[in-house]
């Protein structure tokens, strides 16, 4: 395997695998204030000194993920979860290993990345269209789809500043499921919102995966990877501890973090 890291768009369905993960590695090199010692801050007139710290956010992880999976990612915060999702999507290129994508991809990482919040609804539609592929003439064939998806009513004319947290991840996961993706890509999408469009959300998503669709999940919701994903992956300081059936994959990662399985805990962790 070549020690270039590379991330692979494959353009035939060939073969039956949607996502391969490859011995895949990020590592970030930062910077920071080192708060000098007395001593030094009079030599040094009081000067910080700048240190550079490595950080290693994934760490030689691999798997496969067959076209049509629903794959829900957990794991605690900072275990590398978002970070990985972002090098399937090819935002983040990594250190080490290779990435290979059979199919379309749209993501939903961030609540509207890329809508401009002074312009309409109507016109961020249009935006999310353009930048995720489609032609204006698609767009306006799936315009009225998205829109009665959202729910916005009146307030797709509006500009999007005026709306609340939910109206605009609505409109913002509509515009991604929508896009005719052969992956999905989301990262706590169905967090936020209330209880009838997480189940339009939900229902959604199972349509696109009947359809051979494959969808990956972050989320800290254990119950609805349970529910909706038939694929679990389970991260940890950017390892990969465990990929299963959901209800496995979970069964271990509440036992590693010694907690039972009662509503509070399925929810929010």
């Amino acid at each position: 395997m070549s020690s270039v890291s590379e991330v692979q768009a494959v353009s035939e369905y060939s073969v039956a695998t949607a996502v391969k993960v490859e011995n895949v590695s990020l590592t970030y090199r930062t910077t920071f204030e080192r708060t000098p010692t007395f001593k030094t801050a009079l030599v040094r007139l009081g000067r910080g000194e700048r240190a550079v710290k490595e950080v290693e956010a994934v760490q030689d992880v691999s798997f496969e993920v067959p076209h049509g999976n629903a794959v829900g990612i957990i794991g605690a915060n900072g275990a590398g979860k978002s970070t990985l999702m972002r090098m399937i999507a090819g935002i983040l290129p990594p250190s080490q290993g290779r990435i290979e994508v059979d199919g379309r991809v749209s993501t939903l990482l961030a609540l509207g990345v890329g809508f401009n919040n002074q312009l309409t609804g109507r016109d961020n539609v249009i935006l999310g269209g353009l930048a995720g592929g489609l032609t204006r003439e698609e767009i306006h064939e799936r315009y009225e789809d998205i829109a009665e998806f959202a729910e916005l009513g009146e307030f797709i004319d509006m500009p999007m500043r005026t709306y609340s947290s939910g109206m605009f991840q609505r409109l913002a996961f509509s515009v991604a499921v929508h896009m005719d993706p052969d992956i999905l890509l989301i990262d706590e999408a169905l967090s936020a919102g209330d209880a009838t469009f997480k189940q339009k959300a939900a229902a959604k998503m199972k349509d696109l995966a009947a359809n051979a669709r494959t969808m990956f999940l972050v989320s800290h919701a254990l119950r609805s990877v349970k529910d909706m994903c038939n694929d679990a992956v389970w991260m940890h300081n950017g390892r990969l501890m465990m990929h299963g059936e959901p209800k496995e994959v979970i069964a271990e990662y509440r036992k590693f973090l010694k907690f039972g399985e009662d509503a509070y805990s399925m929810e929010d962790f």
